[in-house]
């Protein structure tokens, strides 16, 4: 805790500058990550959802899609001959080689994106946090260019019953992409504030907003 409050004295002088914090809000699949960032933004912090802005790209960026077709072949095109973003999953997330060509190819798009929207919510003057919501943060790098990381974490067994109960992945592909990512011990001993979502939506709430009053 005494590095979180020697940044908060660094970016207490950086926002005379600056005036927004680059905060990063990562998580597993099934920590509550997502809800975290519902509250973030309904207190006053703009989104930068990393995740539906690399969708974006698979749908839009014609240079990044002939990149992904020369890397995985035509087995990631649909009968409409764009990405499906389906298929690529099931591919990318085979194996953690894979996954990383597909990160490989992506990310740098997406850090693009990051840095001019970060330049254009700066410019406005609107907010003082500019989140990234991201899943794969540590693992890709970007931490190193984030002023705090937030790490939202839940017990294996929750997480498990929360997918579930969504239905976007059964159990085996849960757990496949769950080996793909970094341990969660290793990104709570990396962040700068870890959320416990164990408890209630109301709990859950109440440690969101403890964190969020101190990056004030």
């Amino acid at each position: 805790m005494e590095l979180v409050k020697l940044k908060k004295l660094q970016n207490e002088f950086y926002r005379w500058f600056i005036n927004m914090l680059k905060v990063a809000l990562t998580g597993g699949i099934g920590s509550g990550k997502s809800e975290v960032s519902a509250l973030f933004n309904k207190w006053g912090a703009y989104i930068f959802d990393a995740d539906k802005i690399a969708k974006q790209i698979l749908d839009k960026n014609k240079t990044a899609q002939k990149e992904l077709i020369l890397e995985f072949g035509s087995d990631v095109i649909s009968a409409e001959g764009i990405i499906d973003k389906k298929k690529l999953s099931r591919v990318a997330f085979q194996n953690e080689f894979n996954q990383l060509k597909l990160n490989t190819i992506i990310h740098p798009y997406v850090f693009k994106e990051i840095d001019m929207c970060f330049e254009k919510i700066l410019n406005k003057g609107d907010h003082e946090i500019f989140l990234i919501d991201a899943a794969l943060i540590y693992e890709s790098g970007a931490d190193t260019h984030m002023d705090y990381v937030i790490v939202v974490t839940s017990h294996l067994k929750i997480r498990t019953e929360r997918v579930m109960k969504r239905g976007d992945l059964n159990r085996e592909e849960f757990l496949k992409r769950l080996d793909l990512q970094w341990p969660e011990k290793d990104k709570i001993e990396m962040a700068d504030f870890v959320i416990y979502n164990n408890e209630s939506k109301d709990r859950l709430k109440e440690e969101a907003k403890k964190i969020y009053n101190q990056l004030q």
